[in-house]
């Protein structure tokens, strides 16, 4: 069996959250605080030189590298073993029905056979994991296993940077698994309220992903190819900067005066309409007819205006999402730079929570 770095084990603390995006590396260190409250340690972002990861691979393995070296410094942090994140295009998962009782060597055995099925490369290209979800529906005598695979040469890259780094990979996680567990954490609702559903939106610098839940299941998941960078291109082109100059004045709001009239308005237009597609997408595709809760995550969900046009045009409760919700703050973390920049670290936050299982 080859595995996919405990994908779906637990991880011996301490340990990093470490996102690897088109945009950027951020990361995040969670402690215990006692009585089931937890602390942000630190966090800390840096910036990737454009092309340096394209679509979820690592196009430049020394940039990439490099950008690592430098966030973990900056953070302060003296923690090694970090938990990775693959993009959910880069893996394959699959629920498959297995019986019950069989041995560790039985069931490895099993899943193999299973996962040919599935995978449309030779089994020796592929990292693969498993996890034993339970007693299968209306069948005691089966059970219900979540198996996951991604192309070996995927999965290397990752751990390779971490190495470069001076980093240690432990756990190999999937993006969107670490941002639902990141929000299941802060949203009640979702664990508590076996008839709500959520939909979690994470607009990123190129592409937006989208779960939705019910119960804390996921029921749907998607990519769309919209994100911040098409704002920034805007930018590009109707001022003549380059794209860095134009991405740090936006975050910096720095732009002249027919910027919100001119470019962000109809961005933000254009945003709203990419969520209501996509969910009349949902309902056309699935047999749900609602959703009771809606959350902007990502580098754009604080974009001013975003929030507000979203919940307008789709007429459903809508927030921003902070990860660290309810958490303790170290000393060292600024509490309204934190609020800024925390829908960013969704997914950073989530793989840290592998720390606690």
């Amino acid at each position: 069996m080859v595995n996919l770095g405990s994908l779906f084990g637990q991880s011996s603390p301490p340990l990093l959250g470490l996102d690897i995006s088109t945009s950027g590396v951020r990361l995040v260190e969670l402690a215990d605080a006692g009585k089931d409250v937890l602390r942000l340690e630190r966090y800390a972002s840096e910036a990737l030189p454009r092309g340096a990861v394209v679509d979820g691979n690592i196009e430049n393995m020394e940039q990439v590298a490099e950008a690592v070296r430098r966030v973990w410094k900056k953070s302060g942090t003296r923690v090694k073993l970090v938990a990775l994140g693959m993009p959910p295009a880069s893996v394959i998962t699959k629920k498959i029905i297995l019986p019950a009782g069989l041995s560790e060597d039985q069931l490895e055995v099993q899943v193999e056979s299973e996962a040919s099925q599935y995978i449309p490369f030779a089994l020796d290209e592929v990292s693969l994991d498993f996890d034993v979800l339970g007693v299968a529906a209306n069948s005691p005598d089966d059970m219900d296993v979540m198996l996951a695979a991604a192309r070996k040469e995927k999965v290397e890259d990752r751990v390779a940077i971490a190495e470069a780094a001076g980093l240690t990979a432990v756990v190999m996680d999937i993006e969107s698994y670490a941002a639902r567990a990141a929000l299941e954490r802060v949203a009640d609702r979702i664990s508590g309220a076996q008839d709500q559903i959520v939909a979690l939106f994470q607009i990123g610098a190129q592409v937006t992903h989208i779960s939705v839940m019910e119960g804390g299941n996921t029921i749907y998941e998607r990519e769309q190819p919209f994100g911040g960078n098409q704002l920034t291109q805007d930018i590009v082109r109707a001022y003549g900067l380059s794209f860095e100059e134009a991405e740090n004045k936006k975050k910096a709001g720095d732009l002249p005066e027919n910027y919100q009239a001119d470019l962000l308005g109809p961005f933000l237009e254009n945003a709203a309409l990419e969520v209501t597609r996509a969910i009349q997408f949902f309902y056309t595709s699935t047999p749900y007819t609602r959703i009771d809760q809606l959350y902007l995550a990502g580098g754009c969900a604080l974009i001013p205006g975003l929030l507000d046009i979203v919940a307008s045009r789709t007429k459903i409760s809508s927030a921003v999402v902070s990860p660290f919700k309810g958490m303790q703050l170290a000393a060292g973390v600024r509490e309204l730079q934190l609020r800024a920049e925390a829908p960013a670290y969704l997914v950073a936050c989530g793989l840290a929570l592998r720390r606690f299982g």
